[in-house]
Formats: C-alpha cells, sequence, structure tokens
C-alpha cells in the first residue's frame, strides 16, 4: 500500500514540481539587463497599427506614436482599416497616418492584415516593421530599442508587454501582476539565457529580412506566439529590449475580458498542442536550447493551473498521510511549491506599475482563478477577428 501511494502521489507531483522548477529559475535570472544604444538613428522603420473597427482609441494611440524619439523622417505610421464598417480609416488619415484599407469576407482575422501590411511595407525604405496594438500607447523609446538590437544582429525584437490602464479595477490590477510575472520577468530571464523570448504580438519588431526569408503567413488566434515559434524552430531567437514598453488597454468588464482571456488562453492552447512535441524532437535532434525552452514555455500551464495542481497534490499527500503516517513528509512539496511560486509572483509585482494596494487584491485570487476557468469554457473556434467590447 505504501508503495502504491508513493507512487501516486509522484505522478501527481510531476507537473506541477515541473513547472515550478521552471518557473523558479525565471524568476532567479530576473535583474535588470543592460540597454544598448544604437549607434544613431538613420534606420527606417514602419509602424502597423492592424485595425478592426477602433475608432474609439485609434486617435489615441496616433497620437501616442507621433511622439516617437526617433527623426520623423525616418519612421512612417501605417493604420491596416481591416473589414472596419466604422470611420477608423478617416479618424486616422485625419491624424496624419498612411492608411490601407482592406475588405475581405474570407480572408479575415489580424494575421491576413498583418501579411498584407508586411507587403506593402516591402515595397518602401523601411529595415524593420514595428507592430501596435490600436489600443496601445509605447514609450518614446520603442524605436531606439529595436535598432539598437537590429544593430548587435537581431531579425526580431519584442518590447515589454504592459497594462494601460493598471488601477481601473482589482482585476485589472490582478492582470498587471500576471503580466509582470509573464512578460517581463520570463521575459528578462530568456533573454538572459540567450533564448528567444518569444512574440507578443504586440510591440514586435521584424526586419524585413527576416520577412523574405520566412514569410508571415500565420493566420491563428495567437499568430504571433505561433510565428515566433517557428522562427524557433528555424533557428531564429527573438531577442527582447526591456528598456521600451508597449502598454495596451485592458478591458474592465466582464464580459470583455471574458473575450479577451479566452482568446489568448484558447489560442496558446492550440499553439502547444501543435507545436509542443516538434520542439521538444527538435531539441533533441539539433541539441537546441531554443527549441526546449519554447517547449516548457508552452507546457507551463497558466499559474492559476498551477495553484489548482498544488492543491490537488496537498490532497493526495494528505488523504495518504492518513493511511499512511509516514507519508505526512510529503506535505511538505505543496508547500514550497507555493513559496516558489509566491516569489514568482512577487517578482511580477515589483516590475509591474502597480503599488501595494495590488498585493491586497491578491485576496481575490480564488474568484480571478473561478473567472478563467469559466472564461476558458466559454472559448469558442472561431478564428476571426471579432473585435473586444470595450464597454
Amino acid at each position: 500500500m505504501s508503495t502504491a501511494l508513493h507512487i501516486l502521489i509522484l505522478l501527481v507531483a510531476i507537473a506541477p514540481v515541473l513547472s515550478c522548477v521552471y518557473l523558479g529559475v525565471l524568476t532567479l535570472l530576473s535583474a535588470r539587463l543592460p540597454t544598448p544604444r544604437p549607434s544613431n538613428q538613420d534606420m527606417v522603420f514602419d509602424v502597423l497599427i492592424p485595425a478592426h473597427n477602433e475608432s474609439q482609441v485609434i486617435v489615441r494611440t496616433l497620437s501616442n506614436l507621433q511622439k516617437l524619439d526617433w527623426p520623423a523622417s525616418n519612421y512612417r505610421i501605417l493604420v491596416i482599416a481591416d473589414n472596419c464598417s466604422d470611420d477608423t480609416a478617416e479618424l486616422s488619415r485625419q491624424a496624419g497616418a498612411h492608411v490601407l484599407e482592406r475588405q475581405d469576407a474570407t480572408r479575415r482575422g489580424k494575421g491576413y492584415a498583418l501579411e498584407h501590411a508586411f507587403a506593402y511595407s516591402a515595397q518602401g525604405p523601411a529595415t524593420a516593421v514595428v507592430v501596435v496594438d490600436a489600443d496601445t500607447e509605447v514609450t518614446p523609446n520603442l524605436l531606439q530599442a529595436c535598432a539598437a538590437r537590429i544593430e548587435q544582429g537581431a531579425l526580431a525584437v519584442q518590447v515589454n508587454y504592459g497594462v494601460l490602464n493598471p488601477n481601473d479595477s482589482w482585476r485589472t490590477r490582478l492582470i498587471t501582476i500576471a503580466y509582470g510575472a509573464f512578460h517581463a520577468v520570463r521575459s528578462r530571464a530568456r533573454e538572459r539565457m540567450g533564448v528567444s523570448c518569444g512574440l507578443r504580438g504586440n510591440g514586435a519588431c521584424y526586419t524585413h529580412a527576416l520577412l523574405r526569408q520566412h514569410p508571415f503567413n500565420i493566420y491563428s488566434l495567437t499568430e504571433d506566439l505561433e510565428y515566433g515559434v517557428l522562427l524557433g524552430l528555424n533557428g531564429i531567437r527573438v531577442h527582447y529590449a526591456d528598456e521600451a514598453c508597449a502598454d495596451a488597454e485592458i478591458i474592465d468588464s466582464e464580459r470583455g475580458a471574458r473575450t479577451q482571456r479566452s482568446r489568448w488562453e484558447g489560442g496558446r492552447l492550440a499553439v502547444a498542442r501543435a507545436y509542443a512535441g516538434r520542439l521538444l524532437g527538435h531539441a533533441w535532434r539539433q541539441r537546441s536550447a531554443t527549441s526546449f525552452e519554447l517547449a516548457l514555455d508552452l507546457l507551463t500551464l497558466p499559474l492559476g493551473n498551477i495553484v489548482l495542481q498544488i492543491v490537488l497534490l496537498a490532497l493526495v499527500a494528505g488523504g495518504a498521510a492518513l493511511i499512511v503516517p509516514a507519508l505526512a513528509a510529503w506535505l511538505w512539496l505543496p508547500l514550497i511549491l507555493l513559496l516558489i511560486l509566491a516569489a514568482h509572483v512577487w517578482r511580477g509585482w515589483q516590475l509591474a506599475p502597480v503599488g501595494w494596494r495590488a498585493l491586497a487584491d491578491l485576496a481575490y485570487v480564488p474568484f480571478f482563478i473561478l473567472w478563467k476557468m469559466y472564461a476558458k469554457l466559454r472559448t469558442r473556434g472561431n478564428k476571426g477577428w471579432v473585435r473586444t467590447d470595450r464597454k
């Protein structure tokens, strides 16, 4: 009986132990990174804004992008008004942007819009393109950060992805902490390890040399994540620029937040199913640390799911200890795992633009986990570009 219970506990412990060890290592490696500077400001960029019915926010975003610390003659702002039925295109023109209008009832989605924009940009003088979502504000050093990495040989760059409205509610504060952990902590560590930090889409920079070699023809819900994985399989890592930020608006309404969460996590799960095995196989055959780490990233569940795994482990270990008291030593394991997760969340809080009040909001975590599980159950398989309800 004792042996069987040991085996049961081990089986339940495998997933949360691997996840927590991985997150613990990333936490330890998340110190500030060096900040390179470009040698000059001669590099030419196109800043691309894919927009589907974004008239509520597009003018604010364009106003922000016109303040970049880069010569105005060396960057162009392109809005891709994709299948819009509002006045996004007209407002963008009035705000001084170059507008590409696209209407295609069958080829719908952000991936198609980006493919169209990349092809258009390739006809001009730009060395690289930077993608910024329509609800986003960026730091003035966006192009400086990208140019510095490209000068060092990078073909793809991802800047820090943050939250524009962190203090709107307890939900946005918790999401901001999660962003700090998922984007800043992980990306700093991955850059320090010399592997790919992955692509988040918003604040992503691609050189045209890369796009010619590896065309962007991804049309899934998480086209950015998938493209980053494909780059890794081809031996190309995404470099991380920690000093620049792209801060997107997080929807505070329950309905809108659920839509965002469903798309993100549903799309991520689909990519994990499609590519985790391929990445592990490539890592083994090519001895590729980049592919191995990308697989670990995909296989690591969201923090809420890991907490549920640890709770299950504690219940199994506790039940086993009631039957065989000598097994009570196993109860230390879930406690240690929770401490590792707590350190990871704490580090995420340190790197997030929220104050001490956000720590008190951690009391909402059980409700947040339940809300996320509900959002997953409501995930739809629609691959079209469905605009998030901002109300």
